[in-house]
């Protein structure tokens, strides 16, 4: 895990036209994305059996993530951040819980910009898997050059499905996830793009970064 520093930063919704400032509380996060060999471990589960056990856990969906921030909490000691209601399946967080969670998309995008300014923090060829360098697939983490802060994969390879719902009015239950993925093209690796799902959907480009509030 790496420490971010706390800050500040500018979010936005183009279909909505709006924006918005977040506060950032100091956090972990993943160094790399959840990879299949530590899915496999405490899920016991393969989502895509052919996947190398070194590139990220794909074909999982936010509700999949969410098990799995609890399991890996349940063997490392620490508290569980989630808890889900029996009846109607609704999904809490404990925001002062030592375990482990997905990342809020302001926290997601704060620690993909690193400080940086721009759509990205590097040149995409060097930073990123993507439509036009892939060969169509996903790859072992950390192939490319890390952001300022040592996070790896953060555009590009998987999108990585993140806390929140994108707008409960229109969308009801549908999550978000960021960063763009092998299959993508050059515009949709941005620290800035939001995409949304609902919280069961899997695909063979998204997987997901775990993280922890600082203590």
């Amino acid at each position: 895990m790496v420490q971010v520093p706390g800050g500040a930063v500018d979010l936005r919704d183009d279909r909505r036209g709006t924006s918005w400032r977040a506060e950032i509380a100091p956090f972990l996060l993943g160094r790399y994305p959840v990879t299949a060999n530590l899915h496999r471990a405490v899920s016991g589960a393969d989502p895509v059996p052919a996947t190398s056990g070194s590139s990220p856990v794909t074909n999982v969906s936010w509700l999949d993530a969410i098990d799995v921030c609890n399991r890996i909490s349940d063997r490392s000691g620490l508290d569980r951040a989630y808890s889900r209601d029996a009846q109607s399946g609704e999904v809490t967080c404990d925001w002062s819980s030592n375990g482990y969670r997905l990342p809020t998309e302001a926290e997601w995008q704060y620690a993909c910009k690193a400080g940086t300014s721009g759509y990205r923090y590097g040149e995409i060829d060097d930073i990123a898997w993507y439509a036009d360098n892939s060969g169509g697939r996903v790859h072992d983490v950390g192939g490319k050059a890390p952001n300022s802060w040592g996070l790896h994969d953060m555009l590009g390879n998987v999108w990585e499905w993140c806390w929140d719902l994108y707008d409960e009015e229109i969308y009801g239950s549908y999550r978000i996830f960021r960063g763009g993925g092998w299959a993508e093209s050059t515009r949709g690796c941005g620290a800035s793009v939001r995409r949304r799902s609902h919280p069961s959907f899997r695909i063979d480009d998204l997987g997901f970064r775990l993280a922890r509030t600082a203590s």
